[in-house]
């Protein structure tokens, strides 16, 4: 019970859509909210009517007594106005305003119901120009009419009332009179411009039917009551004057003759046509609403528009109205105006223009034979139709005929044509024209069906018209709702078709992002290219590679092959280059296609080298030279090719080998401009004692050199132990500036020379470093320690011998190994020269001219001696043998010998 009250206080309307918070237009008495069905987001127009209209503006003496006369009246115009939306539901035509929804009471107790959308009266238009043109012409301020749009957000909707407007409308309106007329047979009674609306398409229909009634003539039984002259022409001044008869448009018919027929509505339509052409554009008649005023304006020839005062219009009216027209609608006979037929029919429409809205009107019931003629010959006058006709009216028209198989790529070109010409025309494709073509292409795109050429010819003009597409699109919306397309011209087994998907690559570059051009659309590229049979095809997926390498496939680079480093002048490309493939993709996916393809036709080979020359752009070096190079060489030697095109090849392979061998060079000097220095020493220091070692020859631990100098735990006979020390134990590292001093041993003469001056003994460091090969335990970083053994009483003594057991020679694997030193040869060092046939080890003293050439360690040196022991004792010697590499014979002993030439140390 409950459940059922509440429903009858829900109103459908309010229900079932979602209206719109402020009214879009004030038509009369009606307020128009913008709505939308919730179930399909259908638009429409609510027109809502509030009962407090009609409440009077002021209260007075005898309200209380008339209070049951106030609401009569108010029942009669509440009948009145419900009258005008039956009338609506009964009446289909293509010029009179389609309802919606039905009209039903609202909560606050007033009228509600629905129709096709609608922008706003020609009144409201007729008001809007009149502000334009006082605010100094059609720029001077915006339109007030605004549209919701499916985002929520208001957009004002520009109108315009030009010359074809104005002959379309009239012919919308005569065409909706002659169905009244004639098919419904009513008269409408109150044509004036607050009755007649214009919808979104800018198409003129009629409404305000709320005094319409079969003329006084008819015959045919009728529910409709006929119209009271006596109470319509009645004026009350306490109603609203939108819910009156206005008497400014009102034919004398019914003033002064009280005769109800057609012939009244045709004089309302002339004083309509002066309106729109009258400034201010009202009617020419100024009554009042009173009757007598109006019988005394019709008494007069001055005072009653006809020809002879030009009908009573302040602005010059047009030829063929002044004398065809308006003389038989606005004149005082009714038997001689003319009817809704003669006036569709009058030279005031005979132009190409209105011919052609008519066509398309009546489009529909042409035969195929006239419909292909039609859109042959439209593109040549698209541009003389305004902008608003071509948005408004004719684009619509052409989008539903796309229905008709036969007649789609016709019908695509002049849409194209229209989206061109339109300043607005990215909001037209997205919102008109993107809809159906998901319709034609992508609705059975997943059902296996024969070949439609129809289908395919569409798609042509499609892919033709791809960049006007990607410049009236947003990248989602051209992944969404065109990249489908796309890729399904892709899949076409027409050449051609495929052929013009593949051109498309450039704009589809310049719209769609990195990830989706390289997941989406490569792959189907990749395929194509690999698949086909076609030399046509493969030549256009080289160019398509060359393209997503991020070059261009329009004109061919004369400029060179951009390896040389120079800046060459950007061509004008909508590639981007965000938009080109990374180089990953370019070694891995790329370059494999062209490695696998076998034919070696010129065009494809030349194809592939533009390819390479991109490829030569992005891959790394050592890539080139490992993959590319083969492939360039193997297709150069084709065998089909001529002199200039093997010589472009070479060119390229010129090219790329400079490039690969400037990188290689350029590497190669960034490396060894940080390892310079160490890698020359490395290369000096072989056979040497720091090469050998790893280490420096001055680190010589304090207690080493005292047991050598000192003679401290040394043993003649420790047969284990080498001639410089004890054992290769590893020693700790020292900073340059706490190196001790070299040692010095007990057959060494004296290492002064000319100038008083020591230098270090560079052959005894290197020689007994030779001598002493590096155990798995030894470090590197240290020198071992040198036990020299106590003075010899004799020269072939046997301390000396055992301490010559310890230096073994080297192997022969050694290079620096001394292979004539006898194994068991004993040798008396610093004593006395041995006879030139033998080979000697002894040790000269100490040059006195050149501080390299000496073979005796010197004594420790002063402070300032350190850094040219360590800078000269380096150099590779051999006993005997001078660093000029002459032999020369020992030198004499110095007077002192052994630890007598460490005396001052001790």
């Amino acid at each position: 019970m409950f459940s059922s009250a509440l429903k009858s206080f829900t109103s459908n309307i309010s229900a079932n859509y979602t209206i719109s918070s402020t009214p879009s237009s004030l038509c009369g008495a009606w307020k128009v909210y913008d709505g939308k069905k919730k179930s399909t987001g259908k638009a429409v127009s609510i027109f809502v009517f509030e009962r407090k209209s009609l409440e009077p503006q002021g209260g007075g003496f005898g309200q209380r007594s008339s209070s049951s006369a106030m609401k009569k009246v108010h029942e009669e115009v509440l009948a009145r106005v419900k009258k005008e939306s039956n009338l609506l539901a009964r009446l289909r035509h293509p010029s009179v305003l389609e309802l919606a929804e039905p009209i039903e009471d609202t909560r606050s107790g007033g009228l509600m119901f629905a129709t096709e959308p609608v922008t706003a009266s020609l009144a409201g238009l007729l008001r809007e120009k009149d502000d334009q043109e006082k605010a100094g012409g059609v720029a001077g301020r915006p339109s007030r009419f605004v549209m919701e749009e499916a985002d929520g957000q208001l957009r004002r909707r520009e109108l315009e009332i030009d010359e074809l407007e104005i002959q379309k409308g009239l012919l919308q309106v005569a065409q909706g009179l002659e169905f009244l007329h004639e098919s419904a047979g009513l008269v409408h009674g109150n044509l004036t411009p607050e009755s007649i609306y214009v919808n979104a398409k800018s198409d003129w229909k009629i409404a305000g039917l709320a005094f319409a009634g079969p003329p006084d003539t008819s015959d045919t039984p009728s529910n409709i009551p006929p119209i009271s002259l006596s109470e319509v022409l009645y004026h009350d001044p306490r109603l609203p004057r939108s819910l009156q008869l206005d008497m400014d448009y009102t034919s004398p018919d019914f003033v002064m003759d009280s005769n109800v027929s057609s012939a009244a509505d045709m004089f309302s339509l002339g004083l309509v046509i002066l309106a729109l052409y009258n400034s201010p554009h009202a009617s020419p008649l100024k009554t009042n609403s009173n009757i007598s005023t109006y019988k005394k304006l019709f008494g007069s020839t001055s005072s009653a528009p006809s020809s002879t005062n030009n009908f009573l219009s302040s602005r010059p009216l047009p030829k063929d109205l002044l004398s065809d027209v308006l003389p038989r609608l606005i004149t005082r006979r009714p038997g001689q105006r003319m009817n809704a037929r003669e006036f569709q029919q009058s030279r005031f429409f005979d132009n190409i223009l209105v011919s052609s809205i008519r066509f398309l009107d009546s489009l529909p019931a042409k035969t195929p034979n006239e419909k292909s003629q039609f859109m042959k010959g439209l593109p040549k006058i698209i541009g003389q139709f305004p902008r608003s006709v071509l948005e408004k009216k004719v684009l619509p028209a052409l989008l539903e005929e796309t229905k008709d198989r036969d007649l789609l790529y016709l019908v695509l070109q002049n849409v194209f044509k229209i989206i061109k010409s339109l300043p607005t025309g990215r909001r037209a494709f997205t919102e008109k024209v993107v809809p159906k073509l998901r319709e034609n292409f992508l609705a059975a795109k997943g059902a296996a069906s024969e070949r439609d050429a129809a289908k395919e010819a569409g798609l042509v003009v499609v892919l033709e018209n791809m960049e006007l597409i990607g410049e009236s699109c947003s990248g989602k919306e051209f992944k969404d709702d065109i990249l489908p397309i796309i890729q399904l011209g892709l899949e076409s087994h027409t050449h051609s078709i495929v052929d013009k998907s593949l051109g498309c690559l450039p704009t589809i570059l310049a719209v769609l992002d990195f990830s989706t051009i390289k997941n989406e659309v490569f792959p189907v590229v990749a395929a194509v290219f690999s698949k086909t049979s076609s030399l046509g095809i493969k030549i256009r997926g080289l160019q398509a590679f060359v393209v997503l390498c991020g070059g261009s496939s329009s004109s061919k680079d004369d400029s060179g092959d951009g390896l040389n480093g120079a800046l060459q002048a950007s061509k004008s490309t909508k590639a981007s280059n965000n938009a080109v493939l990374d180089k990953y993709t370019v070694q891995e996916k790329i370059v494999p296609l062209l490695k696998v393809m076998k034919t070696k036709e010129p065009a494809v080979m030349m194809a592939a080298l533009a390819v390479f020359k991109q490829v030569g752009r992005i891959a790394d070096s050592d890539f080139l030279a490992t993959e590319c190079l083969p492939i360039l060489w193997s297709f150069s030697l084709g065998p089909l090719l001529d002199l200039q095109q093997f010589q472009e090849y070479m060119a390229l392979i010129k090219s790329l080998s400079a490039k690969i061998e400037n990188e290689q060079v350029r590497k190669l000097q960034e490396l060894s401009s940080t390892s310079n220095s160490a890698r020359n020493n490395d290369l000096m220091n072989v056979g040497s004692t720091d090469a050998f070692f790893g280490g420096n020859v001055d680190d010589v631990g304090e207690n080493d050199f005292e047991r050598l100098v000192l003679g401290k735990g040394t043993s003649s006979h420790n047969t284990s132990s080498n001639m410089l020390g004890d054992s290769l134990r590893p020693q700790p590292l020292r900073s340059q500036s706490s190196q001790a001093a070299p040692p010095v041993f007990s057959w060494s003469s004296s290492p002064s020379t000319a100038n008083g001056t020591s230098t270090p003994n560079s052959f005894a460091q290197q020689y007994n470093s030779t001598l002493q090969p590096t155990s798995a335990g030894s470090s590197l970083g240290n020198f071992a320690a040198l036990k020299p053994t106590p003075p010899p009483s004799s020269g072939f003594g046997s301390p000396m011998t055992n301490g010559f057991r310890g230096m073994a020679p080297m192997q022969p694997s050694n290079p620096w190994s001394i292979n004539a030193m006898p194994p068991t040869t004993t040798q008396n060092y610093g004593r006395s020269a041995n006879p030139p046939n033998q080979s000697t080890f002894s040790i000269p003293p100490p040059s006195s001219t050149s501080p390299f050439s000496q073979f005796s360690i010197a004594p420790p040196p002063a402070q300032n001696q350190t850094s040219m022991q360590s800078q000269y004792g380096k150099g590779l010697s051999r006993p005997g043998i001078q660093m000029n590499g002459t032999m020369t014979a020992n030198q004499p002993a110095a007077k002192k010998t052994g630890l007598d030439a460490y005396e001052s140390l001790l």
